[in-house]
């Protein structure tokens, strides 16, 4: 089990296994800040100390095999595993080339060490503040809170009333101060993984570009690294969702935190004080406990513990209650309290005071006490919803229908089901399919829908049924079987849950499914694969019943089901499994993580690793969020490297063809709606000189680069090193070569030229310019 979420509402409650959580938060991000100082020092030392350089790469390499992160929730997914298991991946890599001395740390700097120390100041730096402002609200609301308590309830009114007013003050400022902070050290414990990872990423491919008899590690590297700029994306793209619906479930806590108080039937909880009688002359004391009181069987179970002497749980101690009565201030000069009447101590009695009046009645009510009810002590939040969706004749020609005229209209259009419709168009959309139970709206011809509208209206009414298309009862199966297993076997286990959902749910599920497929394999020119399908459909289709931090953690898990309905959709909905050996109690195994292959050396120089020049963007447009926009939104250049579909990183892992240049991580250029580039992605050029060739210079892309641009009109270029075309866009040569007509071509890492009469492209690195 990893770190446990942090729930809002366990800021009202301010319990001591909420505080307890909060340290392991703030002790796992004192450890990383430790972690970016010590791997920071590290990279000074490789580059004002290449005399040191061996010993200096060993501790970093060792830094790194030794840091592993911590995750929120009970599992990760597939990206997560990948993004874990990567520095240690790393360490591997750097062990290897511990031989190789002579390093030029070119673009070090930028590509790790300002972009590490700018995360730790940044970010982990503000954590520390809000930790400091933390801790100072909390001291000051309970000193405040105790002194108010102590206060006599003689004193007049307008004392009690101003006294009471500057106690909610504090309390105000506290619990907001508390919501900020909880979700500040969530944020960062997720954001963590890819500010620290990614500057690694560019770091490492630096290193191998200047490594004399590196190759054989940097093409070993590059089918990691594609994967990994896959995993680190699809991480954060998941990550923008969960914070928006984190940030959507914290605001309405914040309107209404009395619905959101964690009570149930079976039990309550929350602060008392209570007071310990002791032998003349001392009079008595009032103790803060955090008490939990189970109702069937009236015991009421009391835990010492004081915010301000370290958060230290004292001994707990239970008694049996027979009777709970009101204490007036007439038998007691203190306000709040309770008469509480011990049967296993015939004789006691014990009384104890409550936080405020709303408190006491709340503790009256649930122990039983003749106060009358006014306490809030059920969670009835509902999400409204304006649409009466229903899995009906009408709404299954409505889904029908939507499908129909998008797949007809607009099936090519850039970030279809990602670009939303204007709210007004949308609703009168659907309250024309619903309320007047027709289904006479044309939609297949575009003069008064855009497909944009319908996209959203098909979206809106899914989200709006009673219960998602996939239940609430098979949901935590669903997200079980998403969390651990191999691709096969998760598969096997939707494919048997599917087939327990009701019949009008599977009959719409799989029809929206093989709709979806489509779209997918459309991919090229709507934008939309079969992983940002995940991401908008996920909280679409599937939802938990109860709207808490951990449920919204899973999110990303959501997705994953998602995918593989969309993958194997003709498989699943095909027909009913033979067997069912899924079951959610029965431990599940482990995916396959990828390993790196073990290659032969081929002896020739690496493109250096720039992401800066790639100018990857993370996707904006994450979910299909609560709202629909009030204005026409565009795509625009939201698309990264999670547009990748998991079918096509993982044909590229399987691929022993190496790939130059970083190709694969020109998805960039998808989101200005190029293709230019899309035929040449997985071309790459092998030695096709004898073994007895000089070996390249590592030095040779780094020069050119240094160099400032000139005409490209005229420019020539000699080959210093031989190579093999391995697709038709490429030129092969040999070592002399001169090429006309050279020009600096879109993908990074390569030139165009002409050679003998044929234009085509040249790995940077493999030429000289004349």
């Amino acid at each position: 089990m990893g770190l446990h979420p942090l729930e809002f509402s366990e800021c009202y409650l301010d319990s001591p296994g909420f505080r307890e959580k909060i340290k392991a938060h703030e002790a796992e991000l004192d450890r990383t800040n430790r972690f970016i100082k010590e791997l920071y020092k590290d990279g000074k030392n490789l580059i004002n100390a290449t005399k040191q350089l061996g010993m200096a790469q060993r501790k970093f390499a060792q830094c790194l095999g030794e840091f592993q992160f911590e995750y929120i929730g009970d599992a990760k997914t597939d990206d997560e595993k990948c993004i874990d298991e990567s520095l240690q991946e790393f360490s591997s890599f750097l062990k290897n080339l511990e031989d190789q001395r002579e390093l030029m740390m070119r673009n070090i700097t930028e590509t790790l060490m300002k972009p590490l120390e700018k995360f730790r100041k940044d970010h982990l730096g503000t954590v520390r503040a809000e930790r400091k402002k933390f801790e100072k609200e909390t001291e000051k609301y309970y000193s405040s809170l105790e002194k108010l308590l102590n206060m006599s309830a003689k004193k007049k009114e307008p004392q009690l009333q101003e006294a009471d007013g500057q106690v909610e003050t504090m309390r105000l400022h506290f619990q907001e101060e508390s919501l900020d902070y909880v979700c500040k050290l969530q944020e960062i414990q997720e954001r963590k993984k890819f500010e620290c990872v990614e500057p690694m990423l560019a770091f490492f491919q630096t290193v191998f570009t200047f490594y004399h008899q590196g190759f054989e590690l940097a093409k070993d590297f590059d089918h990691y690294k594609r994967a990994l700029q896959i995993n680190i994306q699809n991480t954060r793209s998941r990550f923008e969702g969960a914070r928006s619906e984190v940030f959507e479930l914290m605001k309405r806590i914040r309107e209404t935190p009395q619905e959101y108080r964690q009570t149930s039937p079976i039990s309550c909880e929350g602060y008392l004080y209570v007071q310990e009688k002791r032998p003349p002359p001392f009079g008595s004391s009032w103790v803060k406990r955090y008490s939990t009181y189970v109702k069937e069987q009236k015991i009421l179970h009391m835990v010492t513990f004081d915010h301000r002497s370290g958060g230290k749980i004292g001994e707990t101690e239970s008694v049996t209650l027979k009777s709970c009565l009101r204490k007036t201030t007439d038998m007691l000069d203190r306000r709040f309290c309770l008469e509480l009447d011990i049967t296993d101590r015939p004789g006691t009695v014990l009384t104890v005071q409550a936080l405020s009046e709303d408190d006491h009645k709340f503790w009256m009510q649930a122990m039983g006490g003749k106060e009358p009810v006014g306490r809030f002590l059920g969670r009835t939040y509902s999400k409204e919803r304006g649409i009466d969706a229903q899995l009906d004749d009408v709404g299954l020609s409505f889904i029908k229908n939507s499908i129909s005229a998008i797949e007809k209209r607009g099936i090519d259009d850039q970030g279809l089901y990602r670009v939303v419709g204007v709210n007004s168009k949308v609703q009168k959309l659907l309250l024309l399919m619903i309320d007047e139970k027709s289904n006479e709206v044309e939609m297949s011809t575009g003069e008064d829908w855009d497909v944009k509208t319908i996209t959203s209206a098909l979206k809106l009414y899914l989200r709006s049924l009673p219960e998602p298309l996939m239940t609430y009862g098979l949901y935590k199966d669903f997200i079980s079987l998403a969390k651990g297993g191999s691709p096969e076997s998760r598969i096997q286990a939707v494919h048997c849950l599917v087939h327990k959902l009701p019949e009008r749910n599977r009959q719409v599920l799989g029809l929206l499914m093989k709709h979806l497929a489509n779209v997918a394999a459309h991919s090229k020119q709507n934008l939309m694969t079969v992983a940002n399908l995940g991401v908008v459909f996920g909280p679409t289709l599937m939802r938990p019943q109860e709207d808490t931090v951990a449920a919204i953690m899973d999110l990303k898990f959501q997705n994953i089901v998602v995918e593989i309905l969309i993958e194997h959709h003709e498989k699943i909905f095909a027909d009913a499994p033979e067997s069912c050996p899924f079951s959610p109690a029965a431990p599940v195994l482990s995916a396959p993580t990828r390993q790196s292959k073990k290659q032969s050396r081929q002896n020739r120089p690496l493109a250096v690793y720039n992401p800066q020049a790639l100018n990857i963007q993370s996707v904006s447009a994450v979910g299909d969020g609560s709202s629909l926009a009030t204005d026409e939104t565009s795509m625009g250049s939201n698309e990264s490297v999670s547009s990748q579909s998991s079918s096509a990183s993982a044909s590229a892992l399987a691929s022993d063809m190496p790939e130059k240049s970083d190709r694969v991580l020109l998805s960039n250029s998808l989101s200005s709606g190029s293709n230019s580039g899309a035929n040449k992605a997985g071309a790459s050029c092998s030695d096709a000189g004898a073994s007895g060739e000089s070996q390249p210079a590592s030095t040779t892309a780094a020069s050119e680069k240094e160099k400032p641009e000139e005409s490209v009109t005229s420019r020539k270029a000699k080959a210093v090193y031989p190579c093999e075309a391995e697709h038709d866009s490429e030129l092969s040569f040999q070592v002399g070569a001169i090429f006309n007509a050279v020009t600096q071509s879109r993908e990074p890492g390569w030139l165009e030229g002409e050679l003998e009469g044929k234009k085509g492209l040249i790995p940077e690195n493999y030429v000289e310019i004349l």
